[in-house]
This record gives structure tokens, sequence and C-alpha cells, in this order.
């Protein structure tokens, strides 16, 4: 009999504790869920620019970057020499003694300022060589990120002020057909550590009308530029444009009809040597200015090699 009373009030309690332990479960409050953390994209570009044209990325707030670029002759100029025979070999002696381009005298020098302000914002001033000069206005619209928000692309805004400071081609003092704008509109997406894309619709004006049938202020390209790391610091890019008016039935001076294929094409090797920012390149056009890469590139398929070194400066600790 008391062991049959012992177990029963074993077996009492041990309900009661049960018990007790799923009403602490019910009436305890539920841990509140963990608040996702915004991730913001890094790096989709190593450099302000891609080879030629302009990144979605700005340079860190409060940093002044010194920019050289160097566009050299063409490769292979096959307009030199004739076409047949002799000529021909003449033409290779003399690509040959231009050392592809590196020692044919014809070089286009881009020397840049840039400061930004804001971690968004950015302005520059450039001389683009041949006595031109630009100043810009950069900002960066969207920044790709994942959390609470999701936005899959960087947007950036690109707005650039081109003058010609030449005689030969104008008359007179300045004016404002001197003058000549470029807006561009970048979209970028890094879809892994490696690989990064952007597009870049364009839109150059152009205050006097260029020569030609049916002219127009206004030219306008898309373009496609990319980057792919190769290793910790070497990255490849790639640039691509299309111009989509204004290269058909232009006329000179002269009356001369001429026409253009209106592509843009660049591969480059980016290296980051930790102190500077070297990029070795070949594209088909050799011009240093944005406006004339996009909207007056006559090159008719040949190629320059070309280099970029930036460096960056923090002015305020």
């Amino acid at each position: 009999m008391k062991k049959i009373l012992l177990l029963i009030i074993t077996g009492s309690v041990m309900m009661l504790n049960a018990a007790a332990q799923d009403s602490l479960q019910t009436t305890e409050p539920e841990a509140a869920p963990a608040k996702a953390k915004q991730k913001f994209t890094k790096a989709t570009f190593r450099s302000t620019r891609i080879i030629n044209m302009q990144s979605v990325e700005v340079i860190s707030k409060n940093t002044l970057q010194f920019m050289i670029s160097h566009h050299f002759g063409y490769l292979w100029n096959k307009d030199l020499g004739g076409e047949t025979g002799e000529v021909i070999n003449q033409r290779t002696r003399q690509n040959i003694a231009q050392l592809f381009g590196l020692n044919s005298g014809v070089a286009n020098t881009y020397l840049s300022l840039d400061y930004s302000p804001l971690s968004w914002a950015n302005v520059g001033v450039a001389a683009t060589g041949a006595m031109g000069f630009e100043g810009w206005l950069k900002f960066k619209l969207l920044r790709q990120q994942t959390g609470v928000r999701n936005i899959p692309v960087t947007v950036g805004l690109f707005s650039l002020m081109n003058v010609d400071a030449s005689i030969e081609k104008y008359e007179g003092e300045f004016d404002y057909n001197r003058v000549n704008y470029m807006h561009q509109l970048l979209i970028a997406r890094k879809f892994s550590d490696k690989l990064s894309l952007q597009l870049m619709p364009t839109m150059v004006h152009f205050n006097l009308v260029p020569y030609g049938i049916n002219n127009s202020n206004y030219v306008y390209s898309i373009g496609l530029g990319g980057k792919y790391k190769v290793r910790r610091n070497i990255n490849v890019t790639f640039e691509y444009a299309r111009q989509l008016n204004m290269y058909e039935n232009l006329m000179d001076k002269n009356g001369n009809i001429y026409q253009y294929t209106p592509d843009l094409l660049a591969f480059g090797l980016e290296f980051d040597t930790g102190g500077h920012l070297f990029q070795l390149y070949v594209s088909s056009n050799n011009s240093a200015s944005n406006i004339d890469q996009l909207a007056r590139n006559t090159s008719d398929g040949k190629y320059c090699i070309g280099f970029t070194i930036n460096r960056g400066f923090n002015l305020k600790k």
C-alpha cells in the first residue's frame, strides 16, 4: 500500500511539473525576429573610369584624384604609303619605324583633377589635348544593395562641358560655338566578386551644328562596359559603344561627303599597385575626350595603344 501511495505521489508531482513548464512556455513572449542588415555593394569597378568611359564609382569623400591618360598613334596605319607592290613594303617599314604608334609623333594626353566634396558627388576639370578643356559633375543616384531595401543596380549621372580653345578651328573671340556638352546615364551591376557590367546611354550636344546633310545638334549613343577580376590586383576591362546618328553623309567645309563606322571598342588590363592604379589598353580611337570618342570616331577600324595612371590624395584625416 505504501509503495502504491508513493508511486501516485511521484506521478502527480511529475505531471504538475510538466503542466507548469507548459504554462511558462505558453505565457513567455516570442523572441523578435532578427532584423535584416542592409548590405551595400562595394567596388563595382576599381576605378572612376572603365577605360575611356566613366564608371559609376565616385572617389571617397575629401579625396583629390590626379589622372593621366595617354593615347598613342595607331598600331597599324593602313593609310601610310599606297596600295600595291613596293608601296606596301614602304607602308610596312613606316609602321615598324613608328613602333606601332608609340613613335609616330601623334599622341593625345588627358590630364585631370577631380575632387569629391560628398561621398556621392564628384567635380572635376581636365585638359584634353589639342587645346581642349573640360569640366564635369558626377553623381551617384542609387547604390546596389540588399536587405530591407533591395536595389539590383547602381545608378550614376555624369554631365560634362567641353571647350575648344584652338585658334585654327574658330576665328575671332571666344563664343558659344566652341562649347559642347555630354550627358550620360551610368547603370551598373556587380554580378559577383569577379564580374561587373555597366550600360551607358549618352547624349552629346554641339552648340555649333556639325557639317552634314540632315545634321543635328544632338548625337546619341549606347555603350556597354565591363570588368572581370583575374587575380586580386588584376582586372580585364572592355568597352563597346555604338553611335546612333550623325555618322552618315557628313560634309566637310569643302563640300566633300564622307561617312565612317560609328563603333568604339576597347580592351584593357588594370593593375592595382597599392599606391597607384595603372591600366594598359588598346582602343579603336586615339582621341582624349569622350565627346570625340562617342560623336566623332573617324578612326575607321584603326587601333591604338594607351595607358592610364591615377593617384588619390586624402585631403582630410
